[in-house]
């Protein structure tokens, strides 16, 4: 097939695993209700660290999709990745299309990319087996040990369930990576290099090494008040809380969607991408290249700062990000950044690190489908050099016709993508 350039790219089909809901259903709903998922860490003791409060996914029904023989060789951030991904692919009807063994059908495999993203891959693996070589010997450690822990197995485990040949690949762009996944998606496609792609981040990092790494660099919050801990925007932020958990889109060609009868979501017109190099952890406190990748998404989109309506936010909670990008937001989009809306739904999840973006921009996309912006929940103190609307505390019927989701990781990553009403 020839490469047609400047191809249009739709979502037609979105999953999840989450904090506040193990569907797209239902964390949704949760979001516009405002329910905070963050709680106390269950997973392991933390008597004996600082940090007791993390968004963990609760529940296991989303393992009904997974094999009981597969579990086992696999880690959780691979098992949350593979329940997103299913409801995804069942969700844009692309499960289906594809079991049916169509001249079609196969043809789209050989076009249909997987790009997974995870910022720490399998940690908790790493934990466990790390222990269990001290204790037997390093000799002794399972012999999936490496096939679980690398970071793109999320991606092969997809792959493999559903028989997709096209590029399969991960980034690890720290909190952005599930930005760039979905950004390579659009990318792809648009260029003609693919017809189809999932595209995503997931991640399990609740566990005593990472928590007490981001601790140490005092990175988190340590307060033990969940309704305080994840407070994005707030003058009295701290820290943000850890989250776990996983989403996926699926991205498909115009023409491909609409021949197959898919339901469209919206589309997915402009992907900006840069750094900072600035510092390994730090923003830059001038926000010079987050206000670049900002417009350079809505130049990507064909789009001007009035444009958009909403934005959903990286606002972690920490003091440096959530000052930086409000920062970034007033200088990319001028006098309009006052008529915009924002929020941090990272105050109801916690940060899901290598998912964040993904998750965000799930909540984007509802955003427009459904006229909604989710609050910016626990918000008490305001922070006058945090000074956007940032629909705090309850959620608010608004027309979004595009939306922006944002996100910043360590080592400068900066990752923009834009979304508009189809």
């Amino acid at each position: 097939m020839s490469k047609e350039k400047g191809r249009k790219v739709v979502i037609t089909g979105m999953g999840a695993v989450s904090p506040i809901g193990n569907d797209i259903k239902s964390m949704w709903e949760a979001a516009k209700k405002g329910v905070c998922g963050i709680d106390t860490i269950t997973q392991y003791d933390t008597s004996e660290q600082k940090v007791h409060l993390a968004g963990e996914v609760k529940g296991d029904e989303w393992k009904e999709v997974i094999d009981k023989r597969e579990i086992r060789r696999m880690d959780r951030y691979s098992q949350l990745a593979l329940a997103a991904a299913v409801e995804a692919m069942r969700d844009s009807g692309m499960e289906e299309y594809l079991s049916i063994g169509s001249e079609e059908a196969e043809k789209l495999k050989l076009r249909f990319a997987t790009l997974i993203s995870s910022g720490i891959g399998g940690i908790g693996t790493i934990e466990s087996e790390h222990a269990k070589g001290e204790e037997k010997g390093f000799d002794r450690v399972s012999p999936f040990y490496i096939p679980m822990s690398i970071s793109n197995m999320g991606a092969a485990w997809i792959a493999i369930r559903f028989g997709l040949h096209g590029m399969c690949s991960c980034s690890v762009t720290a909190c952005a990576s599930s930005g760039y996944s979905i950004g390579e998606g659009l990318r792809l496609i648009r260029d003609g290099y693919a017809d189809a792609a999932i595209c995503g981040g997931s991640e399990a990092s609740i566990t005593p090494l990472s928590v007490g790494g981001f601790t140490s660099m005092k990175a988190l919050s340590n307060s033990d008040d969940k309704t305080r801990a994840s407070i994005p925007f707030d003058a009295e932020r701290s820290g943000f809380v850890m989250g776990e958990g996983a989403g996926m889109l699926i991205l498909e060609e115009e023409e491909h969607a609409k021949k197959r009868g898919a339901h469209i979501y919206a589309e997915i017109a402009g992907f900006g991408a840069n750094c900072d190099a600035y510092h390994i952890t730090a923003p830059d406190p001038d926000a010079k290249m987050a206000v670049e990748c900002l417009k350079e998404a809505l130049e990507d989109a064909g789009m001007e700062p009035s444009d958009i309506d909403y934005i959903n936010a990286h606002g972690t909670s920490t003091p440096l990000n959530d000052k930086g990008e409000t920062k970034a937001i007033r200088a990319a989009f001028g006098e309009y950044a006052d008529a915009l809306s924002v929020s941090s739904t990272k105050s109801m999840t916690g940060h899901l690190l290598g998912a964040s973006a993904v998750v965000g921009s799930i909540f984007a996309i509802k955003a427009i489908e459904d006229s909604f912006v989710p609050p910016t929940i626990g918000y008490k103190v305001p922070d006058p050099e945090c000074d956007l609307d940032i629909t705090p505390n309850v959620g608010k019927e608004r027309e979004v016709r595009a939306s922006i989701c944002n996100s910043l990781g360590f080592g400068g990553h900066n990752a923009s993508l834009v979304f508009k009403k189809y």
